[in-house]
């Protein structure tokens, strides 16, 4: 698909106006000027990726005019279009108004539009994070790279191999309709609870999908009130509303080819949902504050923690968005409902924190991991990556965390034989952990009174004091 924007001519020559809009209206959205009073006009009322500048106009030059341009509107790609070559022009061109490109006439229309296709681009990839600063001018060459390299590594981030699980447990379902969901282009719903990793499902659909060589865009619909929402997924003009302080492409516009994935839909307002149910249906977007609408080609991929069709039911969701929204269902299952693929996914987790602290921490403990693995986790795998990532900044060394590491609220949830909550007062739940711990580490050293002590984090004397308590002396007495 080739890329969509919007494209402002600049030229005082009508049938000079005519030519550029008709090479490039069958791939762009092309607005037309025929001086710079009508040129800002069009700037202050629409979002215009690209300005395609006549330089010889009467009154000033089109330097002089992408000058301003630069000031008042520094997002458009600037494009100098000219019969005339002379070298102070564009020297001033390059230096005073930061123009991208300038295209000598008489020009060539696959010339023309490849560099306008570049110019576009180049705007779309200023907006995403790591891209090109505002004033960058790539080659062709380079941007192709760029676009080339960067989805290429995403598409080897998020493939369904990388999703830990047991083809076998609850998750082999779900990964199942994963794949399949990348062979149509319809939408998804992805259910489950918070933090289970719903947008890493929808990214190894996106890039495993036709449009994983285009952008993949994430809203949570759930952070933001209904006037920023839409100015974040639709965009706004300057002075749409209070704090509107500039021009912003919405995250439709920049997912244009590829996927949004809305998160936490079902936190969305009534009133919101029926423009986004707009959206959907007409498949075009209009910015806030502009005066016209743009068209859109996007693939949506929905998350929720609610039961949406409970809301339906009550009124609290509209019925027609959640059936357009609800083309394709699939639920993600719970941390808790996969107890067999804790142990893989800590490990994963583990080895991500190591890279990010520049640690080489050596997995967990065997006693560490039982309390993991019995923890309900009511947070899901965002809970358990802060939990690791706490351990790891809390050890010392690089030895397999211990169980004195985790969280008090993971310890005092498991029973003393691995069991889930156990039974009777919090204390006593407590020192029936610990002593257990002890006495496996202690068996795990074959009572070795020093090496158990350095790998439960306490002193020797600490260590005989609580299997006193414990009554553990019995079994273990020697210090070795």
């Amino acid at each position: 698909m080739n890329p969509s924007g919007a494209v402002l001519i600049v030229d005082d020559e009508l049938r000079s106006r005519e030519s550029l809009q008709r090479v490039l209206s069958e791939q762009f959205d092309v607005l037309c000027a025929q001086n710079a009073k009508e040129a800002e006009a069009i700037l202050a009322g629409d979002l215009v990726q690209v300005i395609l500048c006549d330089q010889r106009m009467p009154g000033e030059t089109g330097v002089e005019f992408l000058r301003r341009v630069r000031e008042a509107w520094p997002d458009p790609v600037r494009m100098i279009i000219s019969g005339f070559s002379e070298s102070e022009d564009i020297i001033a061109g390059v230096n005073e108004a930061g123009i991208y490109q300038y295209i000598t006439k008489p020009w060539h229309p696959e010339r023309l539009i490849d560099c306008v296709r570049d110019a576009v681009r180049l705007y779309r990839m200023q907006k995403e994070q790591g891209g090109f600063d505002s004033d960058a001018k790539p080659s062709h060459e380079t941007l192709d790279r760029v676009l080339r390299d960067r989805r290429r590594e995403q598409r080897r981030m998020f493939e369904f191999s990388r999703i830990v699980h047991d083809p076998d447990g609850p998750m082999g379902e779900t990964i199942l309709l994963g794949r399949r969901a990348t062979r149509y282009d319809i939408s998804v719903l992805i259910t489950g609870a918070s933090g289970a990793g719903k947008e890493l499902l929808a990214r190894a659909i996106h890039f495993g999908s036709a449009r994983g060589d285009k952008p993949f865009v994430v809203e949570n619909c759930g952070a933001l009130p209904d006037e920023l929402l839409e100015s974040e997924l639709f965009g706004c003009k300057k002075g749409a509303y209070t704090g509107a302080y500039q021009d912003r492409i919405g995250l439709f516009e920049l997912a244009d080819g590829g996927t949004i994935f809305l998160d936490e839909i079902g936190e969305t307002s009534p009133a919101f949902q029926v423009k986004l149910l707009r959206v959907l249906q007409e498949g075009e977007i209009r910015p806030l504050g502009a005066t016209r609408s743009r068209k859109i080609d996007v693939r949506v991929i929905s998350a929720t923690n609610r039961d949406l069709e409970n809301d339906v039911e009550q009124g609290r969701f509209r019925r027609d968005l959640f059936y357009r929204l609800n083309a394709f269902p699939i639920h993600l299952p719970s941390l808790s409902e996969r107890p067999g693929d804790l142990p893989a996914i800590a490990e994963t987790l583990l080895a991500e924190v190591n890279r990010a602290f520049r640690r080489k921490v050596k997995g967990f403990a065997p006693e560490t991991l039982a309390l993991l693995r019995d923890h309900s986790w009511p947070g899901n795998i965002r809970e358990l990556r802060n939990e690791i990532q706490r351990m790891v900044a809390m050890s010392d060394d690089d030895a397999p965390l211990p169980p004195h590491l985790l969280s008090k609220r993971i310890g005092a949830g498991a029973a003393p034989g691995g069991g889930g909550a156990g039974n009777g007062a919090l204390k006593d739940r407590v020192e029936a952990l610990e002593r257990t711990i002890i006495a496996r580490v202690l068996d795990e050293f074959d009572g070795n009174i020093s090496r158990t002590a350095d790998r439960l984090g306490l002193s020797r004397v600490g260590l005989r004091s609580k299997i006193e308590r414990y009554d553990l002396r019995k079994d273990f007495s020697h210090d070795g």
